[in-house]
Parts: C-alpha cells; sequence; structure tokens
C-alpha cells in the first residue's frame, strides 16, 4: 500500500473511532440521565425532591456533554499532522493570542461555573415557581449559561444563570409548594365581624382548593372611614392559592352585598341644623 494511502486509512480509521467513541459516549450519557429522571416524577404533588434530583442530573449531563464535545473535537484535530503542527506553534506564540482568548472566554466560563453553582447549590429547581424582574412564573428549563422563566402568560423570559447567582429574586418553592395568601376587604365601623368571620371558615370548608391548614379573618387596620379585614388562607402551590384568594374574595363580597349592604363602606357627613 502507497505510503499516502496508508496515511489517509489511518487517519479515517482515527476519525470514525473517535467519532463512534463521542456518539457512544453521548448516545451512554442521554441513557443514563433518562433512566435516572424516570424514577423520580415531577408530577405528583409532593414533588420537591424530585424536582432537585431533576435539575442537578440536567444541569450535570449538560456540562458533561460539553466537556465530551471539547476532548471529541481536540482528538479529532490532533489526528491530522498538519493541524497538530499549527497547533504547536499557535502554542509556541500564545502571550496575545492567549490574553485575548482569556477575555474573551471569561464570560462563558462564568456562566458555567454558575450553572455548576446552580446544580449543587440549588437556589433554583425545575419547575420551581420564582419573581424575576418583576415577572411571576416557573423555571421551565437550565442549561449551562442561561435559565428559561416560563411568566404566567406564557411569554418566556430567558435570563442568564449567573442571574440566580449574582443578584436577589424570590423563590416560592424553594423549601415547599404550599403558600400562605392574604385578601383585604373594607367595611364599615359597624359592620359584624365575628359573622364575616363564621362565612369565611364555611367557604374554605366547601372549597376543595383549600389545603386545611390555616383559616383566619382579622381586622389589620381602622382608617378613617373604613376597617381594613384581612383573611388568611393557605392552598398546596401558588396556582391552586390564587384561585382560591379570587373564589373567597368573590364570596365574601357577595355575602356582605346580600346580607349586610347597609354596612359597606360609605362616607357621612354631618349637615348643620
Amino acid at each position: 500500500m502507497p505510503e499516502a494511502a496508508a496515511v489517509l486509512y489511518d487517519n479515517t480509521l482515527r476519525v470514525v473511532l473517535i467519532s463512534g467513541a463521542l456518539w457512544a459516549a453521548f448516545r451512554t450519557l442521554a441513557v443514563i440521565e433518562n433512566s435516572l429522571l424516570s424514577r423520580f416524577n415531577v408530577d405528583v404533588e409532593d414533588n420537591l425532591k424530585a424536582r432537585k434530583v431533576h435539575t442537578q442530573i440536567r444541569v450535570i449531563r449538560r456540562i458533561l456533554a460539553a466537556f465530551l464535545l471539547v476532548f471529541g473535537i481536540a482528538a479529532l484535530l490532533l489526528t491530522f499532522d498538519p493541524v497538530r503542527q499549527i497547533g504547536t506553534t499557535l502554542l509556541a506564540s500564545a502571550g496575545i493570542l492567549g490574553l485575548i482568548a482569556g477575555f474573551a472566554a471569561q464570560k462563558t466560563l462564568g456562566l458555567i461555573v454558575a450553572g455548576l453553582q446552580v446544580a449543587l447549590a440549588q437556589p433554583i429547581r425545575i419547575d420551581d415557581v420564582v419573581i424575576v424582574e418583576g415577572e411571576w412564573g416557573r423555571i421551565e428549563e437550565i442549561t449551562l449559561t442561561y435559565v428559561v422563566v416560563r411568566i404566567w402568560d406564557r411569554r418566556r423570559l430567558v435570563v442568564p444563570v449567573s442571574y440566580f447567582i449574582e443578584k436577589p429574586f424570590q423563590n416560592w418553592t424553594r423549601v415547599s409548594a404550599d403558600m400562605l395568601g392574604s385578601v383585604f376587604l373594607y367595611v364599615d365601623y359597624t359592620f359584624p365581624v365575628s359573622e364575616l368571620r363564621d362565612k369565611l371558615r364555611e367557604i374554605l370548608e366547601e372549597s376543595p382548593l383549600w389545603d386545611r391548614e390555616v383559616c383566619v379573618l382579622q381586622v389589620t387596620d381602622s382608617r378613617e372611614y373604613t376597617l381594613e379585614l384581612r383573611a388568611l388562607m393557605t392552598a398546596r402551590d401558588s396556582p391552586t392559592l390564587w384561585d382560591l384568594r379570587c373564589e373567597v374574595r368573590e364570596k365574601l363580597v357577595a355575602f356582605i352585598r346580600q346580607h349586610y349592604p347597609a354596612h359597606l363602606p360609605r362616607l357621612r357627613t354631618e349637615l348643620p341644623q
């Protein structure tokens, strides 16, 4: 066999072997990921542990895939002598080029490190309810460099992963998904508060949205013309709590309007005799 043909054969064989090994490694990662994720169902009500595991597995898999891709491309390039010699020349004169590359890669490396921090420390997890930049939404996707937040109106907010390491934000499901909510009402000073307290209990007992934990009605403020009443209630998660608050507000207002219309907020004026 001629020497040139032998070199071509060797290089082709190396490329095929490296590509095959790289493909097999990616497939193995995918199989392991799917196998691990299938053991933790995030569709159940108490899914805190499952969301934690899903977040860690997905981020770690992406990090490993990135390293595999870099090493695979490097191995392919080093298969060819001309490329290897060019690489040696570049390494020998890498003073300025290395500095430029370092500045260029600094931001990307910082994002990757932040992604690793998110996977380990887990300030956020898949399906967490968060407030980011004044927007309410759920964590839909976590990658090495960015996070996708699904806003309540179905918009997507794409945020650098470093945001969740460097800036403050609200995570409503960091420890548990259940939440405490409030409904405020304003009534006249002559209103019988105890009657409304009993009605609140009745509404919550009949609602499938209530988790049977908290049911409180308090007078939280006395203003010039009205009393401020605050009803507290709990639900298993934030969407359920939102629906429960709307239901309670509607039914309490209807109760006051139907049974105590004279006790709605009013302005009193004294006329001179």
